[in-house]
């Protein structure tokens, strides 16, 4: 009988597990829930019919401490990229159910020869919406928006039904996605809601491992498989550490009303088209003097899910990202039916992201930011005089 190569593997991974002495937890509940530190909360099934159930981490970029929590137990393991934990959930006291903590492997693609700088045409619209055109899986032509606040590749709904000829399996399938000369894969999700004249967005983890640029002064996005000398020489840049939290990149910046600054954790996010979303919890926390912000409007915006979310928009007196000032940015509060679930946030849109030409290493997790001609532009919000 011949065995697949695969499966021969899988068996001696099996086998070398079961050779050593695992951590034991114990469980009533099918329920568990896993703690990964800097993220919000994950539900967890256990099931013992799984051979091997695995959780796979956000991307880290140093180690991190995870805990999983069971109805009567719990286990904690500090854990670095690439590294695993097994151990094994008894249920009921009968049911053992071998679980592993996978840490996602960094990617890096610096030493591909021949290097890869692939230009792509690439425009913002009168939305603040980031635009590029990509073929899916071979046969359908599509206008995506490119989405640091997203993950992997979604289609609206309606682009699924109307749009997209393939068909395509969500959820659980790899697909071809070119763009400009080279393909990349992903799973396939669907979406409510996405910016205007785009059919979906494509997530910053489809470049993992890759150097992402965005020169809004030339309308190009080009993909490095390794970051430009120049851009480090260039004392026009300046670098700002990625931490990722929910799988998706933050930056450090502050803000600044009426003499109070407050530094903070920005979600990077191409995806919204305003300014700066600030969480108004976060704000009150640490004494933010938001009353003293002259209310522009207030409104209703819709999440990616078509849930809508209350927004007041407010005069904000400055916005500092390292060395570079925004001064009067209309700023939008929110308090309730917050964009990011068991995590308060603030957000850094593209209003405020366009003003900057962009390299997005995701090699060495740093973002490059330098002003370019739109950086002095007017806000679509702005106050009134």
């Amino acid at each position: 009988m011949k065995l697949s190569l695969t499966l021969i593997l899988a068996f001696a991974s099996l086998t070398a597990i079961a050779q050593k002495k695992l951590p034991v937890i114990q469980a009533h509940s099918k329920s568990a829930k896993i703690y990964e530190e800097g993220n919000s909360v994950s539900g967890w099934g256990i099931n013992p019919k799984i051979v091997l159930d695995t959780y796979v981490t956000n991307k880290l970029n140093k180690a991190k401490t995870v805990r999983f929590k069971t109805d009567i137990d719990s286990i904690t393991f500090r854990i670095k990229p690439g590294q695993k934990q097994d151990f094994i959930v008894v249920l009921n006291g009968k049911d053992s159910c071998l679980t592993r903590i996978q840490a996602r492997i960094s990617k890096n693609y610096s030493l591909l020869k021949p290097e890869v700088h692939d230009s792509i045409p690439f425009f913002v619209n009168q939305y603040n919406t980031n635009l590029v055109k990509v073929v899916f899986n071979k046969t359908d032509s599509l206008q995506m928006n490119f989405d640091t606040g997203a993950t992997e590749m979604s289609l609206t709904t309606e682009v699924l039904a109307k749009k997209v000829k393939s068909h395509p399996s969500l959820y659980d399938t790899f697909y071809d996605i070119k763009l400009g000369q080279h393909v990349y894969q992903s799973k396939i999700y669907d979406t409510q809601a996405v910016g205007h004249e785009a059919d979906g967005l494509l997530g910053w983890d489809i470049f993992d491992g890759m150097v992402v640029e965005l020169n809004y002064d030339k309308n190009v996005m080009v993909v490095h498989s390794k970051i430009p000398k120049m851009v480090k020489k260039n004392p026009h840049f300046s670098s700002f550490k990625i931490r990722y939290m929910n799988d998706r990149p933050f930056i450090e910046s502050k803000i600044n009303q009426d003499g109070k600054i407050h530094s903070n954790w920005f979600l990077f996010d191409l995806g919204y088209q305003r300014t700066v979303m600030l969480d108004r919890d976060l704000l009150n926390a640490d004494h933010f003097p938001t009353d003293k912000m002259q209310i522009i409007k207030k409104t209703t915006i819709r999440g990616t899910q078509n849930n809508e979310i209350p927004i007041i928009t407010a005069n904000l007196e400055k916005l500092k990202l390292g060395p570079f000032d925004l001064h009067d940015v209309p700023a939008q509060i929110v308090k309730e039916n917050k964009p990011m679930r068991g995590i308060n946030i603030h957000i850094l849109g593209n209003e405020v992201l366009n003003r900057f030409n962009t390299f997005l290493d995701f090699q060495h997790d740093i973002i490059y930011l330098m002003p370019n001609a739109s950086f002095n532009t007017g806000y679509i919000d702005q106050k009134k005089s």
